[in-house]
């Protein structure tokens, strides 16, 4: 990992500069660390702390999970468009990043009442809405064209780093606070951190205004960029992908009542999910630029369709699972982007991400809803093969629509 002395969209001609990566790449992946950091420290352990601390039912899960996705897809198409149309992406990013921050201060008030949760979460969610198409943006604006599954892949390893530590600090922090049923150390801890990423994002992370033509968006030449066959192509994929997708919860719910594994280790299993990711993202985001991006994100949800087979069987071990779910995140979740930063122009870069964020986020809502009332309707392995179903329909279309459309 290196700081580029290459001007970011460049042509590469030589060799040696294959190698690098822009300093505001590392810059925002640095910040994306702390962040979820602070993000996993909470996230982590709130399927269990609703489902088996509030004892809400799987559907009704199913609906909370799928919101806590879903209710950014609207806030992505406000953040993408105010980005592009002022050329603030940086601003957006950071305003996002804050109302992440204020939402951790929201928890310590929100004691255990259902309603109060949900309201915090939404401002949480509302922040990540924001600040998620900005951030994707300045890293393709900041990258060269063929360089872009490496630059996700940077930033997508940094950003697993926090998302591994921040559950291990959850666990630190409740140790040293000597009671493991008060989570206000935690919720200070977590802001803290919150408030560390902010800063840095100041400091370190240059706007690229000077990078872009001088022309103003619009909302209509945004949804313009759906006339585009290849953007258009992409976008369905997208969707049909995400609708694919159930919630992190759902996953680690079904594993802990699988193995029957105490509640204090509901955290470590997206530990081990994360760790998957953080090894992996950096050398397929590498892959990716080598033998093509689309085949390394279908690569990934056929990695996605074998953890809800093995998850069906009731028999897969418990690491060859995480591992899979690790892989899976780290073959689509930026290599997706880099896909999609080509087919963009830069002055719309953000919008365009917005889009495909915002249609990926309405998919999920669907997907974890159904999941959640077919799980408490027939079961979980009635429920994965239903998944995996759709999965095995999913890859060969979404294989048509992206082949020979994206690089």
């Amino acid at each position: 990992m290196y700081l580029s002395t290459v001007r970011p969209g460049a042509s590469d001609k030589g060799a040696p500069a294959r190698r690098f990566v822009a300093g505001n790449v590392l810059a925002l992946g640095l910040v994306s660390l702390v962040t979820d950091v602070s993000a996993e420290m909470v996230t982590a352990v709130l399927p269990a702390y609703l489902v088996l601390g509030l004892h809400l039912s799987i559907a009704q899960y199913g609906v909370v999970d799928g919101l806590y996705t879903g209710a950014t897809a609207l806030t992505r198409l406000a953040g993408g468009y105010v980005a592009d149309r002022f050329r603030l992406r940086k601003l957006v990013a950071g305003l996002g990043y804050g109302l992440s921050a204020a939402a951790k201060l929201g928890l310590l008030a929100a004691g255990a009442v259902p309603g109060a949760i949900g309201a915090v979460i939404a401002v949480d969610r509302t922040g990540k809405g924001l600040r998620t198409a900005p951030r994707d943006a300045l890293i393709t604006l900041s990258s060269p064209a063929d360089g872009l599954g490496r630059a996700f892949g940077v930033h997508r390893t940094l950003d697993s780093m926090g998302a591994f530590a921040g559950p291990l600090c959850a666990m630190a922090v409740l140790a040293l606070a000597g009671s493991g049923q008060s989570y206000d150390a935690v919720f200070v801890a977590s802001f803290c951190a919150a408030v560390l990423g902010v800063l840095l994002l100041v400091l370190f992370v240059r706007d690229r205004r000077d990078e872009l033509p001088p022309v103003r968006a619009s909302l209509p030449r945004a949804f313009g960029l759906l006339r585009d066959g290849r953007f258009r192509g992409l976008c369905v994929a997208a969707v049909l992908l995400g609708a694919t997708t159930v919630g992190d919860g759902f996953v680690y719910l079904i594993l802990q009542r699988r193995d029957d594994l105490p509640v204090w280790t509901f955290p470590l299993l997206a530990v081990g999910a994360n760790l998957a990711y953080l090894l992996l993202a950096t050398p397929l985001g590498w892959l990716a630029d080598r033998i093509g991006r689309w085949p390394v994100v279908l690569g990934g949800y056929t990695a996605l369709l074998a953890v809800y087979l093995l998850l069906a069987s009731g028999h897969g071990p418990l690491p060859v699972i995480l591992g899979l779910y690790g892989l899976f995140y780290a073959a689509t979740d930026g290599v997706l982007m880099a896909l999609a930063g080509p087919l963009l122009p830069a002055e719309l870069r953000t919008s365009g991400f917005a889009l495909v964020q915002s249609g990926q986020a309405l998919a999920y809502l669907v997907s974890s809803v159904l999941f959640g009332l077919a799980w408490q309707a027939w079961g979980v392995p009635v429920a994965c093969l239903v998944a995996a179903g759709a999965v095995a329909v999913a890859l060969p279309v979404s294989g048509i629509l992206l082949k020979g459309r994206t690089s």
